[in-house]
């Protein structure tokens, strides 16, 4: 276990995050018993210290002056503004006291893996690179400060910097400041993944709800737009589960609702997650073009078939390839294809294959996501009943670092640019972990403007339905609020006034 003294409750949720970056799989514990790794920090008056200890009387030490005017006021001395500037000094220090704590002094058990995004432990680490580039500064500063600051390796600098760069560049084309975008979650699915940790609806026991659920959609739709007259949105985006679980009928409805309510003219990117191909027939996708949807995505995440009879998803390779050509022929012109890497028993050969054909069918766009086996999915528990748990993560993350470096080489090959980026919640990422990464690419002129919106968190995410989750952003301090829908399909319909209440209550604020 790693233990924490601190002398005061500052970032103990950043620094846990950053502890078990170097050390992944042990846990962690503040201001509890002490650990086989112990890691004391005192702000002080003047200065703040770090040091690390071990049972064995092992110790290390730093100390950091913050040559600040106001660092003597004890009080609020780490509040806004200066929290993030305090933060940053103390996670530095504990990187570099980590970082070089002699090998030989570690305990028994304890091995050590280098964090390449350094102290950057968030899901986000494209944010502060791109806020630093739309102040103005060049990127070779910004990856400098990544570097000496935040102590990112040099390819993890460039390519959050590069990123960033072009979200920039996208956000600057587009008027978002005073904008909002607006999110629809359909909930139900074919039938649930073995990946999945999320709430899931398959329809064959949950199907019976798809008409008194899109007539709670319609009526939180009707709500909520009354709390957004005056307001211009920018981007739309329907999400789920499987929306094509809907009939062509109810996803007529859902959408010529919002489009009676909310101010969804042409200039308003619309995108819909067609998602499996088992759920996607012509009538549907006919239906979303009847309504002016102009991006969708068509998700294989592999094109191996033992791989998706393994984790459940009903499909075939060739129904995926049967759907993808049916949208082109239907006249969709920006197409996204979801793929994975990390698959159970899948080697880079077989991911490779998948891209070989990915390339055949030249979508628009390609996300490129890292499979993590959570305690709550299926997967997990499917995995320890087979004994297949018993690969090391450093085995299993070289794999994935491979599939991630095979995956970028493919997409410059296509001409596709990375343009979106998140990681892991509470993944600090170390050289041979593999698969901290999920990576947007995209052709020149077909990017996903939502995806950038939402990742960055730069305004106020509207969400509508069962578990999806309202972001109010507030300008004035660069923060995000949170506004919960319910997460059960039958507490949503039965609940759905109460839905339209907590926002009406937080955004009208």
């Amino acid at each position: 276990m790693i233990g924490f003294t601190l002398s005061e409750k500052e970032f103990d949720y950043e620094l846990q995050a950053l502890a078990t970056g170097f050390f992944p799989g042990k846990r962690t514990q503040i201001n509890g018993e002490s650990g086989d790794l112990h890691i004391a920090i005192d702000y002080g008056d003047t200065e703040i210290s770090v040091c690390v200890e071990t049972k064995a009387g092992r110790k290390a030490s730093s100390a950091a002056v913050t040559g600040d005017d106001d660092w003597h006021k004890k009080e609020g001395k780490l509040a806004h503004p200066y929290r993030t500037y305090y933060k940053n000094i103390v996670k530095k220090l504990v990187f570099t006291v980590l970082r070089d704590f002699p090998e030989e002094w570690l305990p028994e058990g304890f091995e050590r893996r280098l964090p390449v995004w350094g102290t950057m432990t968030g899901v986000r680490p494209t944010k502060i690179p791109m806020n630093m580039l739309l102040e103005g500064r060049e990127r070779t500063e910004v990856m400098e400060i990544l570097q000496n600051v935040y102590c990112c390796s040099e390819q993890k600098a460039a390519l959050g910097t590069e990123i960033a760069a072009r979200e920039a560049a996208l956000l600057q084309q587009n008027e978002y400041q005073d904008g909002y975008s607006l999110y629809v979650g359909i909930p139900f699915c074919p039938t649930t993944c073995l990946y999945c940790s999320f709430p899931s609806y398959p329809c064959d026991r949950f199907g019976h709800l798809r008409d008194d659920y899109v007539a709670a959609l319609q009526r939180e739709i009707k709500g909520t737009a009354k709390l957004m007259q005056g307001k211009r949105l920018t981007s739309v985006y329907m999400g789920g589960g499987t929306p094509t679980t809907l009939s062509p009928e109810q996803l007529r409805t859902v959408i010529k609702t919002m489009q009676e309510y909310f101010p969804m003219d042409t200039s308003v990117e619309f995108t819909v997650e067609a998602g499996r191909p088992d759920s996607i027939t012509e009538d549907k996708l006919l239906a979303l073009r009847e309504c002016g949807v102009d991006r969708i995505s068509v998700n294989p995440q592999t094109m191996q078939q033992k791989t998706l009879d393994l984790i459940g998803r009903r499909h075939t390779v060739d129904q995926t390839i049967q759907a993808f050509e049916l949208a082109r022929k239907l006249g969709f012109t920006n197409i996204n294809m979801d793929l994975i890497i990390g698959l159970p028993g899948e080697e880079l050969s077989d991911f490779e294959d998948t891209l070989r054909q990915v390339g055949q069918l030249a979508p628009d766009s390609l996300t490129i996501h890292s499979l993590v086996i959570k305690r709550a999915s299926r997967l997990r528990s499917v995995l320890e009943e087979q004994g297949a748990l018993g690969e090391t993560e450093q085995i299993r993350g070289r794999r994935m670092e491979q599939m991630l470096a095979r995956g970028e080489q493919f997409a410059g090959e296509q001409g596709y640019l990375p343009y979106y980026m998140y990681r892991q919640k509470n993944s600090a990422g170390h050289a041979g972990s593999g698969g901290q990464e999920n990576i947007g690419y995209a052709k020149p002129g077909s990017e996903c403007l939502y995806n950038i919106l939402i990742m960055e968190e730069m305004q106020s995410i509207v969400a509508l339905g069962a578990g999806a989750s309202t972001k109010k952003y507030h300008s004035d301090r660069g923060q995000v609020s949170r506004i919960e829908n319910v997460k059960s399909v039958t507490d949503y319909i039965s609940r759905v006034d109460e839905m339209i209440e907590r926002k009406r209550h937080a955004l009208e604020r």
